[in-house]
């Protein structure tokens, strides 16, 4: 199967695993040894003006502060993802996921947003998704999911509640038309 690094990953209807029903993914690695992806459409109650405060980050007084962390996904869920526009190399532990898209997971990132020096467009997340090798690929034969490519515009240009929405019309489907239940020709 190819990669599908920089890929959407759209809960079906009848996927009812509370970790993941109603969801869109986005896919940062996937390759022989599994695959890494972030939720990126359940933003939590906690801002970062919160988490820094947890972190005992000092913050400067802006926009960032009242921004929402989003629930990345139901693994490490004490560790922060940071999707960001940008380079890898920019920051600690980074891996480029596509043409100016990153993921990063050291807290350098973080400070430097709180200083008001980090990268414009970012989402924070708290957890992470994570298939075993093969897994992810049988959970895409029993229709689990609908796959599309990743589209940095709605990632950071649309609303968390209408990402999944809007990752489904890039193949012409509307979510909100399908059945909840599944069958196999």
């Amino acid at each position: 199967m190819q990669s599908l690094k920089h890929y959407f990953l759209m809960a079906m209807p009848h996927l009812e695993d509370p970790n993941f029903a109603g969801t869109l993914t986005y896919l940062c690695d996937h390759d022989d040894d599994g695959t890494l992806g972030v939720i990126v459409n359940r933003p939590s109650d906690l801002t970062l003006d919160g988490l820094f405060e947890q972190l005992d980050i000092e913050s400067e007084s802006g926009p960032h502060n009242d921004v929402l962390v989003y629930n990345g996904g139901p693994t490490y869920r004490d560790r922060g993802f940071i999707l960001h526009r940008g380079n890898a190399d920019a920051w600690d532990s980074s891996i480029q996921v596509a043409d100016g898209l990153a993921l990063t997971t050291s807290v350098d990132i973080l400070q430097a947003i709180a200083q008001r020096r980090g990268p414009e467009q970012f989402l924070v997340m708290l957890g992470c998704a994570g298939w075993k090798s093969g897994q992810l690929e049988d959970e895409l034969k029993e229709n689990s999911w609908l796959i599309s490519e990743g589209d940095a515009g709605i990632l950071f240009d649309r609303p968390p509640e209408q990402r999944l929405s809007a990752a489904a019309g890039i193949l012409g489907v509307d979510l909100n038309l399908m059945t909840r239940h599944v069958g196999h020709a």
